[in-house]
C-alpha cells in the first residue's frame, strides 16, 4: 500500500493517529523533612554529601535508603507539599526556598519513604510570637508530600552541577547553556 501527497491537498488525520502520550513523570508520596549541614544532623564531615558532592543548601536533598533505586544520586526532583489542609507542617512558609532539588545525600537507615531538604543554617524565619526558627524547624514533618522526578545530572562531575537554584531552574527548563541534563 502506498500513500501519495499532492501539493495543495489537505489530509485528515484520524483521531487514533494523534501524537503519542508522554508518560507521566515518576512520582513518590513521601514524608518531607529538613536538615542542616552540621555535625549534629549529619556525619563527621557535614560539608560533603554521601554522593561526594558539596553540601549546597540551595540545591541538595537527601533520600531515605529505601528510595535509592528509584531516586539515585543525581536525580532532580520537584516537591509538592501535602494536599490536605489539616497537615500542620510549614511547607507553605518555606516553599519559596525549596525549589528544585538534586538527590545527593542519603539518610539514616531507620527512615523510610522520606526526603530531607538541606537548608542553610542561616535560613531563619521570625514567627508571629517573635521567636526566630530555622527553616527546617518551620517545615517540621510533612506527611503526604509528593516528589516528582524532572531530570538527572552527573553527580560525579562537580563542575557540571548547578551551584544556585537559578542555575538548577535553567537546567530543568532547558535554558542552561553550560549544564546539560543526563
Amino acid at each position: 500500500m502506498g500513500f501519495f501527497l499532492f501539493s495543495g491537498a489537505t489530509m485528515a488525520v484520524p483521531a487514533s493517529a494523534s501524537a503519542p502520550e508522554v508518560p507521566p513523570l515518576p512520582t513518590h508520596k513521601v514524608t518531607l523533612t529538613a536538615y542542616n549541614a552540621v555535625p549534629e544532623q549529619t556525619d563527621s564531615d557535614p560539608l560533603v554529601t554521601a554522593s561526594g558532592a558539596y553540601s549546597n543548601p540551595e540545591i541538595v536533598a537527601a533520600r531515605s535508603q529505601d528510595l535509592a533505586k528509584d531516586l539515585p544520586f543525581g536525580t532532580i526532583i520537584e516537591i509538592d507539599g501535602p494536599a490536605t489542609s489539616g497537615n500542620s507542617c510549614g511547607f507553605g512558609i518555606v516553599e519559596p526556598i525549596i525549589g528544585y532539588r538534586i538527590i545527593a545525600d542519603t539518610m539514616n537507615a531507620r527512615y523510610t519513604d522520606r526526603i530531607d531538604v538541606l537548608f542553610d543554617t542561616e535560613s531563619n524565619y521570625t514567627l508571629a510570637n517573635g521567636k526566630v526558627k530555622n527553616a527546617g524547624m518551620v517545615l517540621g514533618i510533612c506527611n503526604g508530600a509528593t516528589v516528582r522526578v524532572v531530570g538527572f545530572v552527573d553527580i560525579k562531575n562537580p563542575k557540571r552541577l548547578p551551584k544556585t537554584q537559578a542555575e538548577l531552574v535553567a537546567l530543568v527548563r532547558g535554558a542552561s547553556k553550560t549544564i546539560a541534563l543526563k
